[in-house]
């Protein structure tokens, strides 16, 4: 069309359907308090704590490292994610500007931390010249990177001691779908997950469930009753 070949994009006549997002509303509060009980003890213990709590990637839990850990300030950095292309682990950056971000280190995030860093550096002594820096918070018992598809053989146990039948990914959508019931705003919830807009996360999250449809209806039909002592008699 630019150069006048054609007079028409023919390619806007296509009819393009809309999105359609995968709906997980991830654990309850109690399936939550379960894992974190049944990760006690997990040499990953810290990963999950993450996962639940800052809501992170699989990959970015992978590519953390040391380095993006400003204790003094009390932050974590998500700067990179740890994804096999090509048949190789590499780091690569995030996926859009707003993967990259600044997250607070407080609380059971910071204990946990604490923790596994003490932990490595039992591993490092233990494993001797077998031992291999890379840097990264989360390895295998001799330092090396773990393959984020073999994540799943850690979380299957912990997943089967707290009697919950997600996927590890659940852990992410937990932890943004209890934010949003704790009433924290969209936006806060989107810049800690990561997303690119807010309508990521209210189409994907922000969901309900029938008890609380119930709930809502209940109250209008009360107020429209005039029960609440303010509609109509």
């Amino acid at each position: 069309m630019r150069e006048e070949l054609i007079r028409r994009n023919v390619a806007m006549l296509v009819q393009v359907p809309a999105p359609r997002y995968g709906v997980n509303r991830g654990l309850t509060v109690d399936q939550s308090r379960a894992v974190l009980e049944a990760a006690v003890g997990s040499r990953l213990y810290a990963l999950f704590v993450l996962a639940l709590y800052l809501g992170l990637r699989r990959g970015e839990l992978l590519g953390l490292q040391w380095s993006d850990i400003d204790w003094a300030g009390r932050t974590i950095a998500v700067r990179r994610s740890l994804q096999r292309t090509a048949g190789e682990l590499r780091l690569v950056t995030p996926k859009s500007d707003a993967s990259g971000r600044t997250l607070p280190l407080l609380g059971l995030v910071a204990d946990a931390l604490e923790g596994h860093r003490k932990h490595q550096d039992d591993e490092r002594r233990t494993a001797g010249d077998r031992w291999k820096e890379s840097g990264h918070v989360f390895t295998t018992p001799i330092g090396t990177v773990i393959d984020p598809g073999n994540l799943r053989y850690a979380w299957r146990p912990i997943a089967e001691r707290a009697g919950v039948t997600d996927v590890f990914h659940g852990l992410r959508h937990t932890c943004v779908t209890l934010l949003l019931n704790l009433g924290v705003s969209p936006h806060i919830v989107r810049d800690i997950a990561g997303h690119a807009a807010t309508e990521v996360t209210m189409t994907i999250y922000a969901h309900t469930s029938m008890t609380e449809k119930q709930g809502a209806l209940r109250k209008l039909d009360d107020h429209l009753s005039g029960q609440d002592g303010e509609g109509a008699p």
